[in-house]
């Protein structure tokens, strides 16, 4: 499916991404699931690639509520820009550290539950024309939604598949 630019479309990336996610980790043993990666990156094993996933969720979550109160903030947080993000990626690694694969799995399911919930009360309009919300900037607030969704589903099982591949 190419990049989801209406409402539906995102709808049913986001959650067909999502569904694959799940059967690709349901299809892993335990030991697979919390293995250590072959292969050297930042993200070193599933619960690594989950609690990215979550804190990318949260982003979008905290920069939409915030906007939409009328504090003004990025997407990105201080000090970050999207020069810096991959230096964000790794605070976040670091801050989960002692997260447990179970609860990183909770945690990915509620973000996305929550993000859903955004998506569903937006119509069309609000999520992929532009100048509807001056905090989005040239884009629209959808191609966040998607990235952070769809996209990033997309990435995740690449990781997930590579690392099932080297074992």
């Amino acid at each position: 499916m190419s990049r989801a630019t209406t409402k539906t479309d995102l709808v049913i990336a986001a959650n067909e991404g999502f569904g694959k996610l799940w059967e690709l980790i349901d299809s892993m043993s335990d030991e697979s699931q919390n293995a250590t990666f072959a292969f050297e990156d930042r993200d070193k094993n599933l619960r690594d690639v989950l609690v990215h996933l979550y804190e990318w969720h949260e982003l979008l979550l905290t920069w939409v509520k915030s906007n939409r109160q009328g504090d003004t903030r990025p997407f990105l947080p201080e000090p970050y820009n999207w020069r810096t993000y991959p230096q964000m990626n790794v605070e976040f690694w670091k801050k989960h550290q002692n997260t447990t694969l179970i609860d990183a799995k909770e945690m990915l399911k509620e973000s996305h539950s929550k993000v859903m919930e955004l998506i569903e009360s937006l119509v069309n309009i609000e999520l992929f024309a532009k100048n509807i919300f001056l905090w989005t900037g040239g884009s629209t607030l959808g191609s966040y939604c998607v990235s952070t969704t769809a996209s990033h589903y997309d990435w995740a099982m690449k990781k997930i598949k590579k690392h099932i591949t080297n074992e």
